[in-house]
């Protein structure tokens, strides 16, 4: 059974930064079609994140930076369908803000418009604080992601866990608070050490959600398809699986194939 709180009508921005005042974790899934999200909107996720992680699981990139602001887009509009009480937030995707703060609010604005979203992710802090700054211009919410940061994988050559050295350490705290201060509502920060994500946590007035970042965080956030246990190569020590679906589904699949090659499928009573 899912613990949440039935009063809250419509999760907000707002309502996140009064559960971090009140000690309540925020809990954060993926997802990136109408049926999933429904599905984790009724068992009372607080945030969903239509994440660019869909280019890995719904796609089958090796990384996220191919997926387009098209396709986030298409994802992002199917998702806010389904949701009644969930935040929902749409990643930006590579390319679509770095760089050029006119093509960040862009980016955004179509975002907003067309999926109907509450917030929009970007990966980065003093190098993209430009861009925040637009984009909140417009009154745009934004949430923050630090640590380890997907986009830029070719620029660290490994997924192994960010700012273990001081010096990293010292700038992602200072970009959290940067962040902060330019008003972002929550920051997302992933595979960093759990003290370091605890420090954070305790350094700014708004939600920090980890993945990855240990348990003393805001909340936490994990990829639907991960979690399910659909996707099966991927194992980093911050994954808990609550379930195999992949062998379940592949159960049901081979039990339909027999079933149809034994002519058992369709009996008399599934005819017209």
């Amino acid at each position: 059974m899912s613990v949440h709180k039935n009063d809250i009508k419509r999760v907000t921005t707002h309502v996140l930064s009064e559960m971090k005042l009140k000690g309540e974790k925020i809990s954060m899934l993926t997802s990136y079609d109408y049926s999933m999200a429904k599905l984790v909107d009724e068992a009372g996720i607080d945030v969903i994140l239509v994440g660019d992680s869909a280019s890995n699981v719904m796609l089958g990139n090796e990384t996220t930076l191919p997926i387009t602001l098209d396709q986030m887009i298409y994802h992002g509009a199917s998702v806010v369908k389904a949701a009644n009480r969930a935040l929902v937030v749409v990643d930006l995707p590579f390319g679509t803000y770095q760089g050029n703060s006119k093509k960040a609010l862009s980016s955004a604005i179509r975002i907003m418009k067309e999926t109907a979203a509450d917030a929009v992710k970007l990966e980065g802090g003093k190098e993209i604080i430009e861009s925040v700054d637009r984009i909140l211009s417009a009154g745009i919410p934004i949430m923050g992601h630090l640590g380890l940061m997907p986009q830029s994988i070719h620029k660290y050559g490994t997924y192994t866990v960010r700012a273990k050295q001081e010096a990293e350490a010292e700038k992602l705290i200072e970009d959290a608070k940067l962040l902060e201060e330019a008003g972002c509502f929550a920051i997302v920060l992933e595979k960093i050490p759990a003290a370091l994500g605890q420090k954070v946590a305790e350094s700014v007035k708004i939600p920090i959600i980890g993945i990855g970042a240990g348990g003393g965080v805001d909340g936490q956030v994990l990829v639907i398809h991960d979690m399910l246990g659909i996707t099966q190569e991927f194992s980093p020590r911050f994954l808990r699986r609550y379930h195999n679906l992949a062998a379940e589904i592949k159960g049901a699949v081979g039990s339909y194939i027999e079933d149809v090659k034994s002519r058992n499928f369709p009996s008399e009573r599934e005819q017209y």
